[in-house]
């Protein structure tokens, strides 16, 4: 098969983009009545307690539940809840997704068939947008994806408004599946997502302030929890999988994102994981749903199980008996909805067999209907809701579309750019684009958990505007598996034409849910068709990866026929047209890479391994950037620009902080005294007054303008076994003029950032000094007990 010209000009594609928005938006209200209760019209609701607006959301959802048969009790503890015909009830759908737009991957969401709304904003991929460092964009996003909820909702194409996002598990190996879900690998970022995430989807300010917990414009459920980061990995798969993790570990590097969605974010929802942790499975663990979650952290909303997790303890796990004991076991911990049908079939017998008493069932439905509640489904008729005026217009917008782009392209991550070959000069020289993501599907570019995008824009649409002359060639005959390759073919293209960029990479065939990688190398002959084609280019060739997870591309990074190398993850609708706007320099990259990029032979330690620190006595290098010794082919938070930036240090207010409250520990480790205070005993009071403010200065030495994260790191003068080797404390994206310069402020806590968890899992602040890190600038700082 030969090259293939471009036959879709821009022009043309502009015409049907608008043709396309046009259809979609077409009225300014909501076309549709949505399911509600509490029907003004209706006599028999003027009765109910539960219809009284001027009551509480507790004293309603109370009444609610006390008119409910045992039958009808039972039957809304699944996902799909039955409507109760003789209170006016509707039925409700818990189980809807919005991972990185409005999704119909779910039950609860309708997009397609004879309707309003036939697709929604589709932005980039988590992991692409975590790239960016900017927690006030990712409130954008989410805003964007809650407004588009509302809209789909009050155009009667919704079941429901509970969405099973986000997903702040912590990608703490390469191989996994779904770490192309996650914003990474550092817990700091991940939490700062969560709080950004739930607040922009429910409504909330981004930053935070009093929120009406009365109502919701849509739920957020932070999952899965916890230590979930393993679906299928050689014979071992999530439903089966006990992780073994140490108290350490859970304190500082599992449990951080959740404890910041529920206590800063004040999400309504929480999912518990499929997994078990030290025997326990997540879902019957009490310790995890109502001591930590309820109890310590204050939780206040709703928790579901993944879909099938109850069943499984029983069929697959053997942790409970008997069915009944399954079913006994969740409610007990305190889960509230199962995703699935286990509880239809069994919850009956579990409560005539005295295993399960009526209060927690009680609770379970209190709970559930609160959450109905604050989200308006029984305040009347939603055209008179806060949220009820949202229409179509506000859907696939021009503005929200923009948000999309600009997303896609503050991720990108420039990995190389040798002899400044990029960005390409915008003229009508010749360019091959070659590769299996070239012309990619919506499975490639937005990932997976998408929905319907309003217009996508494929990579060679995105490039026709800036070349008369643009050529294509897939060079691998089956996709991004690569088996078979036309290299020859490509090799041809490749020599008679001025630039060439290769658009390689994974999709998700090779990492997606239920499936995690066996390898961190490019599928198939990727490599060599790589190498064929730099080699025979006549100049050097632009590389461009598509992937949620790393691949050791270390051949392309010391090649010197290949001269740019760009990371684009999962780009959303709009991908096609930031990657062309980056290439040309229509865009200065700036993204920063989320996950630390590992060598190949990483693959010898076991993905079961839950272990994050290293343990040089048998040689284990740990994992991600604040405990792995191995070494990287990209580390954490690395990423070029087509600028450069340098830093100064402003000012450091507290580099000295001696802290007198409180008892003071010591212990002996190899000859050393090591004294510490307990950040529990300090109190949130003494916590609140100890941080140390820090304002940067940053320089862009280039010409172009650039959107550039800054990552604040800490680490320990005198590093030992145990502590992070450096910790990311505070991050901020700034835009600086070429040219020009910038300030960035950070506040940072003593007894957040600057403390780490001992071996018992409690927090702990150590005497010493330490080193603040910006790119190669570092500033000394001293705490005394």
């Amino acid at each position: 098969m030969g090259y293939l010209p471009i036959t879709i000009t821009f022009i043309s594609f502009i015409f049907l983009f608008l043709t396309r928005y046009n259809q979609l938006v077409h009225a300014d209200s909501p076309t549709l009545v949505p399911p509600y209760s509490c029907d003004i019209t209706n006599p028999l609701t003027k009765s109910y307690t539960f219809c009284n607006l001027n009551l509480t959301t507790i004293q309603r959802a109370k009444d609610i539940v006390s008119r409910l048969t045992l039958d009808e009790k039972l039957a809304q503890l699944v996902n799909t809840a039955p409507a109760i015909p003789r209170l006016g009830i509707h039925s409700y759908q818990w189980w809807s997704e919005a991972l990185h737009g409005v999704a119909d991957y779910g039950k609860g969401i309708r997009l397609n068939g004879n309707v309003t709304i036939k697709a929604a904003t589709i932005f980039p991929q988590v992991i692409l947008t975590a790239a960016s460092f900017d927690s006030k964009l990712w409130y954008r996003i989410s805003k964007v994806i809650g407004t588009e909820a509302r809209a789909v909702y009050n155009a009667g194409q919704a079941e429901g408004m509970t969405f099973w996002a986000p997903n702040i598990n912590i990608f703490r190996d390469p191989r996994w599946g779904r770490g192309q879900e996650t914003a990474g690998e550092d817990p700091l970022v991940s939490a700062k997502y969560a709080v950004s995430f739930v607040r922009g989807l429910q409504g909330d300010s981004f930053e935070g302030g009093k929120l009406n917990e009365d109502r919701l414009k849509a739920s957020a459920c932070c999952k899965h929890f916890t230590a979930y980061d393993l679906d299928n990995w050689k014979g071992v798969d999530r439903f089966d999988f006990d992780a073994n993790v140490t108290l350490q570990d859970l304190a500082d590097t599992y449990q951080p994102p959740f404890h910041s969605c529920i206590v800063q974010g004040r999400s309504s929802g929480i999912m518990c994981a499929y997994n078990r942790v030290n025997g326990i499975p997540n879902c019957a663990d009490y310790n995890l749903l109502t001591n930590t979650a309820r109890k310590k952290w204050n939780f206040n909303g709703y928790i579901t199980s993944d879909c099938s997790a109850v069943d499984i303890i029983h069929d697959r796990q053997g942790y409970a008996k008997a069915p009944e004991d399954a079913v006994a076991d969740v409610l007990q911990a305190g889960m509230d909805v199962e995703c699935g049908d286990y509880f239809t079939s069994h919850s009956k017998s579990a409560v005539l067999q005295k295993k399960v008493p009526i209060s927690q069932i009680d609770r379970a439905l209190h709970n559930l209907f609160s959450i109905r509640i604050r989200l308006g489904l029984f305040d009347g008729h939603p055209t008179k809701l806060k949220y009820g005026k949202i229409g179509p217009n506000r859907v696939c917008s021009k503005q929200n579309l923009n948000i999309a782009l600009e997303a896609a392209r503050s991720g990108i991550v420039l990995l190389k750019n040798a002899a400044s070959i990029l960005p390409l000069p915008k003229s009508t020289d010749s360019i091959v684009v070659i590769g299996p993501n070239a012309n990619s599907s919506s499975q490639v570019v937005l990932g997976n958990y998408f929905g319907r995008p309003c217009n996508l824009v494929t990579i060679l649409q995105g490039f026709e505007n800036y070349s008369d002359n643009l050529l294509y060639h897939p060079g691998c005959s089956d996709g991004t598996k690569c088996v078979s390759a036309e290299i020859d073919r490509a090799v041809e293209v490749a020599k008679v034409v001025d630039y060439v960029v290769l658009v390689m990479g994974l999709d998700q065939s090779q990492e997606s849910e239920g499936h995690d990688r066996d390898d961190l190398e490019l599928p198939g002959k990727q490599q060599e068709l790589i190498n064929s084609v730099a080699k025979a280019s006549k100049r050097p060739v632009i590389l461009v990866l598509f992937c949620g997870g790393p691949v050791d591309i270390s051949f392309a990074k010391v090649d010197d026929k290949i001269g740019g190398i760009l990371w684009a993850g999962y780009p959303g609708e709009l991908g096609g047209m930031a990657l062309a706007q980056v290439v040309f320099g229509d865009y200065n990259p700036g993204g920063r890479l989320p996950m630390t990029w590992y060598p190949k032979d990483f693959i010898k330690i076991p993905m079961t391994d839950m272990r994050m620190r290293a343990d040089p006595s048998s040689g284990y290098p740990g994992r991600t950037y604040r405990f792995y010794t191995g070494p990287k082919v990209y580390e954490f938070g690395y990423g070029l620009s087509y600028s450069n930036y340098s830093y100064n240090f402003i000012s450091v207010k507290n580099n000295n902080l001696h802290i007198n409250q409180s008892t003071t520990y010591s212990i002996l480790e190899k000859s050393q005294t090591i004294h510490y205070k307990l950040v529990s005993e300090l109190g949130k009071k003494a916590c609140k007054t100890m941080s140390i403010s820090v304002t940067l200065g940053i320089t862009n030495t280039g010409s172009m303008a650039g959107k550039h994260p800054v990552l604040l790191f800490v680490k320990p003068k005198k590093g030992r076994n145990g502590n992070p080797v450096k910790q990311l404390v505070g991050f901020e994206s700034v835009t600086v003029e070429g040219g020009g310069k910038g300030e960035v402020g950070f506040e940072v806590s003593v007894c957040e950032h600057l403390s780490r968890a001992n071996e018992s899992g409690v927090k702990v602040i150590e005497e010493g000094g330490y080193l603040f890190l910006v790119g190669e600038l570092e500033y000394s700082i001293n705490i005394t007990l």
